[in-house]
């Protein structure tokens, strides 16, 4: 009976290890996409702030370091080996503890978050030029996807360098709101109008914006909870399964 019960713990430790590995790979993907994308908000993000990087190696890091874990534990599990399952268990708690630390941090930083982010759009509306492809252009995208103009409302663009110095009646491309008439413009860059009333969304992006990152912070809070109550059974699966162990047999380890 202790030697079935033995075996469950076992295969069961084996299967929230795998559990675990997957998981690690979801998030250092998800870190990688952080860090690669240019074609939604956080490639704004990422050219003014250095906290979307930091907040990405992150990721990569938590994700890569619960992968080796995650196989790690596969093998102290499957060949009963006392030293890996202790490792494997220290490593998880320090793992879930920072997890924890790293969530608590960003809740009591949010709104200085925010603060920094609003600062970011502004700048860049500010010295918007059209001819940077990756902020810039990102930006353009966001606010024709959205249907917005500026961040809090299109009175932001106001103060954009090129829009406040020059003769003509200059506006972004991208705010240019197809409903109302007027001839076809570019989708990036500063346009020319002529009416007295500018043919631009009346709503600011801050409120679309907000919404996006709530969402996408939904997927992440989503993933780390599931990682974490996979490292607490694992935790409580590896400790089960180490003092079951009385005396080790490496010979079972497969040589290579």
């Amino acid at each position: 009976m202790g030697k079935g019960c033995i075996t469950v713990i076992k295969y069961f430790l084996f299967l929230f290890n795998l559990l675990f590995f997957i998981s690690g790979a979801l998030i250092m993907g998800f870190g990688l996409w952080v860090l690669l994308d240019n074609q939604s908000f956080i490639a704004v993000l990422q050219e003014s702030s250095d906290t979307v990087k930091v907040a990405s190696y992150i990721l990569i890091g938590v994700g890569s370091l619960s992968m080796a874990m995650g196989f790690f534990g596969c093998i102290g599990a499957v060949y009963e080996i006392r030293c890996l399952l202790g490792l494997y268990f220290t490593c998880l708690l320090l793992i879930l503890i920072a997890q924890v630390t790293a969530g608590v941090l960003i809740y009591f930083q949010r709104e200085p978050l925010k603060h920094e982010m609003s600062n970011i759009i502004k700048g860049m509306m500010i010295n918007y030029t059209g001819a940077n492809k990756t902020t810039e252009h990102t930006w353009d995208f966001i606010q024709r996807s959205m249907k917005c103009c500026g961040w809090s409302g299109p009175g932001n663009w106001s103060e954009n360098v090129w829009i406040r110095n020059s003769s003509r009646n200059l506006y972004p491309c991208s705010c240019r709101n197809e409903e109302l008439p007027g001839t076809a413009v570019e989708e990036v860059g500063l346009c020319e109008h002529t009416s007295t009333q500018l043919p631009v969304y009346e709503t600011g992006c801050a409120t679309s914006v907000e919404k996006w990152l709530v969402d996408n912070c939904g997927v992440i809070l989503g993933m780390c909870v599931s990682v974490a109550v996979v490292e607490l059974l694992g935790m409580i699966l590896s400790m089960c399964l180490c003092k079951s162990v009385v005396q080790e047999d490496y010979t079972k380890v497969p040589k290579y």
